[in-house]
């Protein structure tokens, strides 16, 4: 039976629920391999990277998959991974090293798509010269590099009528997010993910998904925070359920969102799989928030979900995936 490995982060006891979400995505990914003919092998890797080497020349695999988000509890690192896999020549399914790198920088990649003529709201950074005029209003404050709406929660949304006030809202709350962080511009308006899927003759868009806020009170802000992604039981968790059905007068927003996500995957040179997340304002324009390289895979989560709305069983998504390595 042919081997193939299934890389994932080193996941402490004690981890918080988005990454122990790495051990689900290995858990099903592992399953499903089985199902496909190979003989999985689940390899923590972490900062040993001579050790990951030596153990991996010894499986000799016939592939990669690859699960690894962060490396020592740091999303920073998530590049590490593909580039010793490419230092050893052996094949891997997802995104390439460089474009892991630029996606999950969020400043550099915001900067990137501003460079490719992608809207994406307008930010401000801490220690870096200004790169636009400042405009007084509502900003999100988020982590650099840390994903899964990690330190994101209600308090995370400020009001600031200038830039010395917004720096000094950012200097607050950098020790909660590993790495910095920066304020973006706050879109009031609706979610959506896109989900793309690697084919021969190009990705392909899975069907759109819109996160909804059901009953959220005035006042409370309209965000998929760390509750509403890992806190079962919470009221955020239980009120942004996903949806797949939308009106006919949709139809040219979610066309235009289509051709977005198609240019990111093109513009970051993404491969295998990936997920663009948007806000659309009150007046209908898109903004792209977020460029997902090598997405989550849980059963539950959104791709599996977006893979399942067009048809594909979880086993038919996995074999897709290394159909692009």
């Amino acid at each position: 039976m042919k081997k193939a490995v299934i890389l994932h982060a080193e996941i402490p006891e004690n981890a918080p629920p988005d990454e122990k979400d790495t051990l689900i995505q290995a858990g099903a990914v592992a399953e499903s391999l089985e199902k496909l003919g190979y003989e999985p092998l689940l390899v923590p890797f972490g900062l040993d990277l001579d050790g990951a080497r030596a153990r991996l020349r010894a499986i000799r695999p016939k592939f990669v998959f690859n699960l690894v988000e962060a490396v020592d509890g740091r999303d920073r690192f998530i590049h590490l991974a593909p580039a010793l896999l490419d230092s050893m020549e052996l094949p891997y399914t997802g995104s390439s090293t460089e474009a892991l790198f630029l996606t999950s920088g969020k400043v550099l990649s915001k900067r990137l798509m501003r460079l490719f003529g992608l809207p994406t709201p307008s930010f401000v950074t801490a220690g870096m010269r200004p790169e636009e005029p400042f405009q007084p209003g509502p900003y999100i404050i988020k982590s650099v590099w840390d994903h899964a709406s990690a330190g994101i929660g209600d308090d995370s949304i400020v009001s600031a009528e200038s830039r010395k006030e917004l720096l000094e809202h950012i200097a607050r709350r950098a020790p909660r997010h590993c790495g910095g962080c920066f304020a973006e511009a706050y879109i009031d308006g609706r979610e959506f993910n896109l989900s793309l899927l690697g084919g021969a003759e190009g990705p392909v868009v899975l069907p759109q998904a819109e996160i909804l806020f059901r009953d959220y009170p005035p006042g409370k802000p309209r965000i998929v925070d760390y509750r509403a992604k890992w806190l079962e039981g919470s009221f955020e968790f239980e009120n942004t359920p996903r949806s797949f059905d939308f009106p006919p007068s949709d139809g040219p927003l979610l066309s235009r969102l289509e051709s977005l996500a198609l240019a990111c995957f093109e513009a970051f040179g993404m491969s295998g799989y990936a997920r663009v997340d948007f806000r659309v304002d009150r007046d209908g324009g898109p903004w792209i928030l977020e460029i997902n390289s090598n997405p989550c895979l849980s059963p539950d989560g959104g791709f599996a979900a977006a893979a399942g709305r067009a048809g594909l069983s979880y086993d038919g998504m996995i074999q897709r995936i290394i159909d692009r390595i």
